[in-house]
């Protein structure tokens, strides 16, 4: 008697969660960098931290529009993936009217919240989808552009949290997101172009044009400018920077978490986590390695709490 209900309601769930899965959320993580604003400028507060969730679940809802987007789209080569085929609208289990339908609701829900919140985060998020559309006809098939690109939306994604919060954004800031975001962008690549040597397939036309010693040059430069800008804005209010020249005890922390992530995109590294995976499995995107990294994730939480230590302390005038 209770069989057809159990397999109705589980039914219904599995309907649910490839709708939502099909949001692909476990890419929001790139979206905690709206964070970063009120971190470097030591302003916590409740409406604070209202504001830049308010920022992360829009620029969700944004990133997810296009992620569907592009699922519909690609929707007849991944069916021909041995992998991608599995996705939610490729499988067939998200009809492509309702995935188009779904893009167009989440993004116009992203842009008129932001607006209503603050024209700077209207603006933010709306200059983020318009990146998202040039970065997907044109940019990620052109060399290093592709690169810069990522970044950008780092960057767009820093910004539109300081503008849903009020934080007037610092030289050093922007300086120092910059930086990682292209340090970030360059690692992704390098850990592609490995895998995709591994696989003995280029996963991106782009990748055609970079090569490790390029990408290798190019991570030495920035690294240099990350490490250099954090240092100099850790050093204090004398650099006009951060407001306590406590903030160095923050500086080893990221220093690990940059060298660590580098090993994770190194060659050698990503052959040694790849060794063993049957033909045709399912190898590790960069992604899911650093999600997975435990080290890499102590390392942000330390970091994290040791910045919410002194910011608090500070506060009770313990510190200077």
């Amino acid at each position: 008697m209770n069989s057809k209900p159990t397999t109705l309601e589980n039914q219904t769930a599995d309907l649910i969660w490839a709708h939502f899965k099909a949001l692909r959320p476990r890419q929001w993580t790139k979206n905690f960098i709206v964070f970063a604003a009120p971190l470097f400028a030591f302003a916590l507060t409740v409406n604070v931290l209202l504001g830049s969730l308010l920022a992360f679940t829009l620029f969700c809802l944004t990133s997810s529009s296009f992620y569907l987007l592009n699922d519909v789209v690609d929707v007849e080569s991944d069916r021909r993936h041995p992998i991608k085929c599995k996705r939610p609208i490729a499988s067939g289990l998200v009809a492509v009217p309702t995935a188009i339908a779904m893009s167009a609701t989440l993004l116009t829900t992203a842009l008129i919240l932001g607006w209503w919140r603050s024209p700077g985060l209207g603006l933010a998020i709306l200059s983020y989808a318009l990146l998202q559309i040039v970065y997907n006809l044109r940019l990620k098939r052109t060399v290093i552009l592709d690169v810069v690109a990522i970044s950008i939306g780092f960057i767009l994604r820093a910004c539109g949290g300081a503008a849903a919060t009020g934080i007037a954004l610092s030289p050093w800031f922007l300086l120092c997101t910059a930086m990682l975001a292209l340090f970030l962008g360059i690692e992704k690549r390098k850990a592609e172009l490995r895998l995709s040597e591994i696989k003995g397939k280029k996963s991106r036309s782009v990748l055609h044009r970079y090569s490790l010693p390029l990408l290798n040059r190019m991570e030495s430069v920035v690294t240099n400018g990350t490490i250099l800008t954090y240092a100099l804005w850790s050093s204090g209010p004398i650099v006009s920077g951060a407001s306590t020249p406590w903030m160095m005890l923050t500086l080893p922390f990221v220093l690990y978490g940059i060298f660590r992530y580098q090993l994770l995109s190194d060659p050698e590294e990503i052959a040694r986590r790849t060794t063993g995976i049957e033909e045709g499995g399912q190898t590790e995107r960069p992604e899911e390695v650093l999600l997975g990294d435990r080290p890499l994730l102590l390392t942000v939480l330390t970091w994290v709490a040791m910045t919410s230590s002194i910011l608090f302390l500070k506060s009770q005038g313990l510190l200077t």
